[in-house]
């Protein structure tokens, strides 16, 4: 029954999330030109994967099984956040609400808070920080026994992933826009210290954890990290050639008028 409780609690912030999205879908479409169909398809695939992280039978499997458990990390960790942020959920937002609102909106984004959180270095430390700690201390095994805990350790997992993918590939408006050159540093070490974490797993287990079960969960960390991080690098490197294409263009005029 605990057990259960958890499932429905952890869903529960994602049922929502998906209502919201697609009740702002409605109301933006018939306001304006209809909402890009495979940005609410993202949207869609990004909730139905973090839910399966939390709630059905691979959930159930994670509390006994590190592999299963591994899988879950990089749904709601990585491509469910990845799928998310594609989404566009605060371009949809801007779309629904009233100017006044929005500006309110608008306001809060531009806050210290959010350049804090939404700056690469720091969002890099809580989402691959925040896993060293989880399986490089007695944390992990503490998680299984305390459903709170678990509660917890799930939604950082969950934010900590949505707040990385913003800061390296920013889709919505972001009023604290970091250059390229950083977050590509940042990215590079973070993809880095990901790597060494799941090597890190397949030599020392987690406390708890048989070792043939660790290492088949690092194995899956190794490579299914690189997997979501592979569409991570595309998409960053698309970005980063669409920003530098017009200035590219410019300079070539300017050189040639000279």
């Amino acid at each position: 029954m605990a057990g259960l409780n958890i499932h429905i609690i952890l869903t529960l912030p994602f049922a929502a999330l998906l209502i919201l999205y697609i009740t702002a879908v409605i109301v933006s479409s018939q306001r304006q030109k209809p909402w890009p169909l495979y940005r609410t398809a993202f949207w869609i695939l990004g909730i139905f994967l973090s839910i399966m992280a939390v709630a059905g039978p691979l959930a159930a499997k994670a509390h006994h099984d590190f592999p299963a458990h591994m899988l879950g990390h990089l749904l709601l960790g990585m491509l469910g956040p990845l799928l998310m942020v594609l989404g566009a959920p605060i371009t949809l937002l801007f779309r629904t609400l009233n100017v006044r609102t929005a500006r309110r909106i608008s306001q809060l984004l531009k806050s210290s808070l959010i350049r804090f959180l939404t700056d690469p270095t720091v969002a890099a430390i809580l989402n691959v920080g925040g896993l060293w700690v989880l399986y490089t201390t007695h944390l992990f095994m503490v998680m299984q026994q305390s459903p709170l805990l678990h509660i917890i350790v799930h939604l950082h997992v969950f934010l900590a992933g949505y707040l990385f993918t913003v800061s390296m590939i920013q889709i919505d408006p972001a009023p604290h826009r970091t250059s390229f050159a950083y977050r590509a540093i940042v990215l590079v070490v973070a993809l880095a210290g990901h790597g060494i974490l799941a090597k890190y797993i397949f030599a020392c287990p987690p406390n708890g954890v048989p070792a043939a079960k660790a290492e088949l969960g690092g194995m899956m960390m190794y490579y299914g990290g690189d997997a979501v991080d592979l569409f991570l690098i595309i998409i960053f490197c698309h970005q980063w050639y669409k920003a530098a294409k017009p200035r590219a263009i410019v300079q070539s005029q300017k050189t040639n008028e000279c």
